[in-house]
């Protein structure tokens, strides 16, 4: 048998097994009006929901925490209180304080940064590295002290302050901010004796100048020049109003001068802070050095001279008070204004009350001592000087809008 024969026996058989397998497909799968009709879909119930509600009250609780054991001390402990440590002392002199402080401010055996240490705001003047010790020094009115006065004494108290800088970095401290409060007291009056030295005699030169003794004033005055004022006490920008005169008695006619006056927060015109108004011999400065007006009222009469000075204040003293110490003089109301013998005030130039403004050409440099102005044919002049105070400038309080 050839090899074409097998071929077409072979290909007979796979279209007799094609037509085989088609004809039985044809058999299961039924026509379109024998298939049985789709089942019914029934739609899903409606589900109700309600919210969970307990008719019986929960009887579970949380667990009792444990009950805290009693805590236990030693023995017969007690809290040692540590002794202050003396690490701080103080000088007062005359005018003047001197503050001692060992760097180990606290007594704990760590010393302070230098820094950190200040009296009132003042840092350390000096150190000392061997004993570890800082040194303050200021004047009895510097490094914002405050001075209280008594009817005896005066008391000037400083404060050292100790801030703790942060440790690194951070911001912790290890130690307390300190402050020590030191104070210096000061008689306000003295008693001057003369024991040794008592004449059994009263020479005729003491005699004499009893005799000439004059009686001067310096006093407040209401704004309106009437009376003295009751009250010593302004605010600032108030105008303070003062009234010189002097007491003429059998004398011939006076005329009053006021060659200087100073401002100082104590009755003594040597200490510090102090401040100058008027000076050079009858020269007002106040105007000239603040723009401020103050100034001398024209004369109505020569034993009486008026000036007026604006309200101040010392800049580091928080109490207000001061004190105003004038030398008061007088002269023959027939003497000549001169240089010696003035009353000049200053507003865009300086002028004299009586007009004589040429007496008052030297209040920029210096009036020296000019001509002596003569009493009675004598050349005797008599000085006085004379305190008003204490007075207190308060500062003038703000409105709100």
């Amino acid at each position: 048998m050839s090899m074409r024969s097998l071929f077409c026996l072979f290909c007979g058989a796979l279209a007799a097994a094609a037509a085989a397998a088609q004809s039985d497909l044809n058999w299961r799968i039924p026509s379109a009006d024998q298939r049985p009709d789709p089942p019914e879909v029934q739609e899903p119930a409606a589900v109700q929901q309600e919210k969970q509600s307990f008719h019986q009250p929960l009887t579970w609780r949380y667990p009792e925490p444990p009950a805290e054991e009693e805590p236990h001390y030693p023995p017969d402990f007690e809290l040692k209180a540590p002794p202050a440590a003396a690490s701080v002392g103080a000088v007062c002199g005359e005018s003047s304080v001197r503050v001692e402080a060992n760097k180990d401010l606290l007594g704990i055996g760590k010393p302070v940064l230098s820094a950190d240490v200040t009296l009132g705001g003042c840092p350390a003047t000096g150190e000392d590295p061997e004993t570890q010790v800082l040194v303050f020094e200021s004047e009895l009115h510097g490094c914002g002290s405050q001075l209280l006065m008594s009817e005896d004494s005066f008391v000037y108290i400083f404060m050292l302050i100790y801030t703790p800088s942060p440790l690194g970095d951070s911001s912790i401290v290890r130690t307390r901010e300190v402050s020590v409060r030191i104070e210096c007291h000061y008689l306000r009056k003295h008693d001057v004796s003369s024991a040794l030295l008592k004449p059994t005699w009263i020479p005729f030169s003491d005699t004499k100048v009893s005799e000439e003794n004059l009686d001067f004033s310096l006093r407040l005055m209401t704004d309106d020049w009437q009376f003295p004022r009751p009250s010593t006490q302004f605010l600032l920008g108030d105008m303070m109003k003062f009234e010189v005169s002097v007491k003429q008695f059998h004398h011939a006619p006076l005329r009053v001068t006021v060659d200087s006056c100073v401002a100082t927060v104590v009755p003594n015109i040597d200490t510090v802070p102090r401040y100058v108004f008027m000076g050079n011999n009858g020269c007002l400065f106040d105007s000239q050095l603040t723009g401020s007006s103050s100034r001398f009222l024209p004369r109505s009469q020569d034993d009486t001279l008026q000036f007026k000075v604006e309200a101040f204040r010392f800049q580091q003293d928080e109490s207000g008070v001061i004190y105003i110490t004038c030398s008061l003089r007088a002269t023959a109301a027939t003497a000549a204004v001169d240089v010696t013998n003035k009353a000049c005030s200053f507003s865009n130039g300086w002028m004299e009350v009586s007009g004589s403004h040429q007496a008052c050409s030297c209040c920029d440099t210096d009036c020296g001592t000019g001509s002596q102005s003569h009493l009675t044919g004598t050349g005797s002049r008599w000085e006085q000087e004379t305190t008003v105070g204490p007075i207190t400038v308060k500062e003038r309080p703000l409105q709100k809008k």
